[in-house]
């Protein structure tokens, strides 16, 4: 053998010492309790708040009636939560320290149908990682309480009633860095009290106090859902929300839906629970908007709270360590069940739920009732040719309701009793005038009705259009226009798949989308009213919802869209004039169709103004 040469296996080369030279490779080896608790916590652990949160978790678990925060500097200094729940025995309160200790859960089983708030056994240890923690709590039976020191472990008698206090000084004293991450004491005070009020508006039962700096910041005393919606939403919440309370399958959700005049620009007012329990969960949110498509104006944000009972099992609510995520075994059944309810509550007209009158009869009662009510002479009907007063009864498709005596060419007193009964009885009303050819004035026993004449006959025509479309032969497709060259353009994976597994729903849209190959598609034929927009466009949209949302639910978006269009350009326009026979019949009709208090795109209809408001505009009774 030559020299220099050498016998045996080559020699490998370090590949981190090649690749990182200044840093050596470090063994694989387990880490200490402490630091696996901080880690933890990392994921618990955001700010004051989330102490907050798992703390009156645990008090809720515990059987607690009430329910006491109180808070230093935001929270940061100090999170403490009374109870007056069942308390933790002397033997298990070092136990209930340790990582992975609950009372909640022993089995797999258990875990998949779990129905206690906490469940983890995370919380405390993590809590106590990051901050100087105590634990004072008696039991029934037991003589005194007894405190434990989470630091030192130290276990001794002290003095409380029956529950549990839990005090947590100190948030992130062990990790400074984490500390700076916090906000002002007003930020983190603020996001406590939101924390406090998510639980109170899922549990009326129990009272809630919230104290900072020694000072009573927030109250919520027991009392039934209606009253603590009230209180910790306000009554105008009420008073601009319709209730909700059906029951789908093995799903039923209850609470509350604000009315679309009540949205917000921002999405801050909107609150779902899972079983009690508070979520931020995709499927509820794109329901509960959803349901608002056809009332809703422009990008504003609905207010809501709504509570969803569904069986354990069915939802998983491991999904994410802060447990405010869940993931539900059938989304499907979830967004329908949510959807439904919602739009139903929001389907009745609301026009006959104003509140009672201030003044009856509609002058001050000082005054006298006033004996006359005027009639608005008949109008001369100057429509073009092909509008003539059959046809807008043929739209409108209402039997007319007298409206008193028959008009004369002057302005004439009716019978006093005859038109204050059609007032009574009507939500909306007796018509009495039309204003610059737009709106109709009616008088109802509130006061004055404004309605804008042509938002309300679109909306009726909209849901007449709707329920002829979908009336004893189910979902209907809609025309659509063969491309003379298809449309074709480079898909994705999904993209393909989507159009393969929804070919039928395609088809109802008015849209047909076929493979060319495994990577491109090819759109054969669009909507006959979409036909001069961009077909790729359409078609990669269109599938971008069929994948992330339900195709039924997508399907009839689409359809209300093009047929909304169509109500538009069949709804009687402004600056036609009507007879009062044909007001009467547009305010009968309003009060009969679902979702009429708001046009296709969202806007109101009418407006009350009231006989307190009208006063006040003339100064009477000052």
């Amino acid at each position: 053998m030559g020299e220099g040469l050498s016998v045996g296996p080559p020699r490998i080369p370090d590949v981190n010492a090649v690749l990182h030279p200044d840093h050596p490779r470090r063994p694989i080896r387990e880490l200490p309790d402490e630091l696996i608790s901080q880690i933890a916590a990392g994921e618990v652990v955001e700010r004051p708040a989330s102490v907050v949160r798992e703390l009156v978790d645990n008090a809720l678990d515990a059987g607690a009636t009430q329910i006491t925060v109180r808070l230093l500097a935001g929270g940061v200094r100090l999170v403490s939560v009374e109870d007056d729940g069942g308390g933790i025995p002397r033997e298990e309160l070092p136990i209930a320290l340790r990582r992975h200790a609950t009372s909640k859960i022993g089995s797999l089983a258990d875990l998949e149908t779990v129905g206690t708030m906490g469940f983890r056994g995370e919380a405390l240890a993590a809590i106590g990682s990051v901050s100087e923690l105590s634990l004072l709590s008696r039991c029934a039976g037991q003589p005194s309480a007894f405190l434990l020191d989470g630091r030192s472990g130290e276990l001794r008698p002290a003095a409380r009633a029956i529950g549990t206090t839990v005090e947590v000084k100190e948030l992130f004293f062990s990790t400074p860095a984490r500390r700076k991450f916090l906000k002002t004491d007003a930020t983190e005070l603020a996001h406590c009290i939101e924390a406090v009020r998510r639980h109170a508006l899922a549990r009326p039962d129990v009272g809630f106090a919230v104290w900072h700096e020694g000072k009573l910041v927030e109250q919520w005393r027991p009392g039934t859902r209606e009253q603590r919606l009230a209180d910790v939403l306000g009554d105008d919440f009420l008073s601009q929300s319709v209730a909700v309370d059906q029951a789908i399958g093995p799903i039923r959700v209850t609470g509350r839906a604000g009315i679309p005049d009540a949205a917000r620009s921002r999405a801050d007012q909107q609150f779902a629970y899972v079983n009690g329990r508070f979520v931020r969960d995709k499927v509820l949110t794109h329901a509960a908007r959803s349901a608002y498509e056809d009332v809703l104006h422009g990008q504003r944000q609905p207010v809501y709270a709504l509570y969803v009972d569904i069986e354990p099992s069915r939802v998983d609510v491991n999904v994410h360590p802060t447990k405010i995520e869940v993931r539900f075994r059938d989304s499907r059944e979830v967004h329908q069940a949510v959807r439904r309810a919602v739009e139903a509550a929001l389907a009745a007209p609301r026009a006959g739920q104003a509140p009672e009158p201030a003044q009856t009869p509609l002058a001050s009662a000082s005054e006298g009732p006033v004996e006359p009510m005027w009639t608005q002479p008949r109008m001369a009907f100057d429509a073009p040719v092909g509008h003539r007063v059959s046809d807008v009864a043929a739209l409108w498709q209402s039997t007319r309701v007298p409206v008193g005596p028959e008009p004369v060419e002057h302005f004439a007193a009716a019978s006093p009793g005859s038109a204050r009964t059609e007032v009574e009885d009507h939500p909306l009303g007796r018509p009495l005038a039309q204003l610059q050819g737009i709106y109709i004035l009616a008088e109802n026993r509130h006061g004055l009705v404004i309605v804008d004449m042509h938002a309300a006959h679109e909306r009726i025509v909209y849901e007449r259009l709707k329920c002829q479309l979908d009336d004893g032969a189910g979902t209907q497709a809609i025309s659509r226009q063969p491309l003379l060259i298809p449309a074709t353009f480079a898909a994705t994976a999904q993209e393909v798949a989507t159009a393969e597994a929804c070919a039928e729903a395609l088809q109802t849209l008015g849209l047909e989308i076929a493979p060319l190959s495994a990577k491109t598609l090819a759109v054969r034929a669009v909507p006959t009213t979409l036909a001069q927009g961009d077909p790729v466009e359409l078609a990669r949209s269109v599938l971008a919802e069929l994948a992330q949302h339900d195709a039924s639910t997508v399907v009839q978006r689409a359809r209300n869209e093009l047929l909304a269009t169509m109500a538009c350009h069949g709804a009687v326009r402004a600056n036609r004039k009507l007879t009062l026979e044909e007001m009467d019949a547009l305010l009968r009709q309003m009060e009969q169709t679902e979702r009429s208090d708001q046009c296709n795109h969202g806007r109101p209809t009418w407006r009350q103004l009231s006989v307190r408001e009208l006063d006040s505009l003339f100064l009477r009774g000052r």
